[in-house]
């Protein structure tokens, strides 16, 4: 299903429905939003993190915590399309931080880190660590890949 989301002066148009999977099935109808409840809406959304497991909490504080350093930069490398993201669940719980070295296209090689996530130990404490582990050392070197 695919929609198409946008801004009108003070209101959210979803119009545009298209259903690519099973044509006979009907799209919606065009909806509106008052725009300034769309977007508290959308605020309350981006703040509730209650449904999140211990990994999912641990992928999203790894990506705001490596883009609050200077780690990309420093060793000239390119985050990767996909992102951080979950790549486990459960016992064996991981998330995946993939990653250019170098320059996309130009002879960069693709690279990752991956963070074992425990629920024996908190989250933010086990996302510190990381961070200070994959900042302190060259990718070139640290990190797996292709």
């Amino acid at each position: 299903m695919f929609v198409t989301i946008r801004r009108r002066d003070d209101h959210v148009e979803w119009v545009s429905w298209e259903n690519t999977n099973d044509i006979r099935v009907p799209v919606p109808p065009e909806v509106r939003f008052d725009a300034a409840q769309y977007d508290a809406e959308l605020a309350r959304l981006v703040a509730d993190h209650s449904w999140e497991e211990p990994v999912d909490t641990a992928a999203r504080l790894l990506a705001h915590r490596i883009a609050a350093t200077d780690w990309y930069e420093r060793w000239d490398c390119q985050p990767f399309v996909h992102g951080i993201r979950v790549q486990e669940r459960g016992e064996s719980a991981e998330v995946v931080m993939p990653f250019v070295t170098g320059q996309f296209g130009e002879g960069g090689a693709y690279r990752w880190h991956i963070m074992s996530v425990s629920v024996q130990e908190p989250v933010e404490e086990q996302v510190r660590r990381f961070v200070e582990q994959i900042t302190a050392t060259d990718p070139r070197e640290s990190a797996k890949g292709l």
